[in-house]
């Protein structure tokens, strides 16, 4: 990948919104030349969306959960299952199978403990094939971003 396409990738990452003008002066391109870039880098699924970024504490979901999840087996049907029902859950805003000690790390947001409590037990743990979670409350948050270091 060219340098120049990193630093629309750069650019677009901090603001999506930019227009094409700001982002071509940024990148010291011409409008139409950025266009295209961007238009290319697009159709090559380099640039899969745009998202507006949200502040979880002004929609009262200030709790930052990460939980291991064990399975009880580790069949493909058995993944499947989890998974689907893992894709239902609006409070999981991810889900990785990871190698090691346990099958999946889940990190989600809910309002607060309470609210932890009542998706731990009625949706997490009731989730095909679960048999054991282990839960890491987020103290602070010392870095979150999307960027990714192109």
């Amino acid at each position: 990948m060219e340098e120049v396409d990193r630093r629309l990738l750069r650019e677009l990452q901090r603001d999506g919104r930019i227009t094409n003008q700001a982002l071509a002066q940024r990148c010291n391109l011409s409008p139409a030349a950025c266009f295209e870039r961007v238009k290319r880098l697009r159709e090559r699924g380099v640039i899969t969306g745009y998202a507006a970024l949200l502040d979880p504490a002004k929609l009262d979901l200030s709790l930052l959960i990460f939980v291991e999840v064990h399975l009880d087996r580790t069949t493909e049907e058995t993944f499947e299952r989890f998974a689907e029902h893992v894709r239902r859950s609006p409070e999981v805003l991810e889900c990785h199978m990871v190698a090691g000690g346990f099958d999946y790390l889940i990190k989600a947001r809910v309002k607060d403990m309470a609210a932890y409590r009542q998706f731990l037990g009625e949706t997490l743990v009731a989730m095909p094939g679960v048999r054991e979670t282990r839960t890491y409350a987020v103290l602070e948050e010392v870095k979150s971003t999307l960027e990714l270091p192109v």
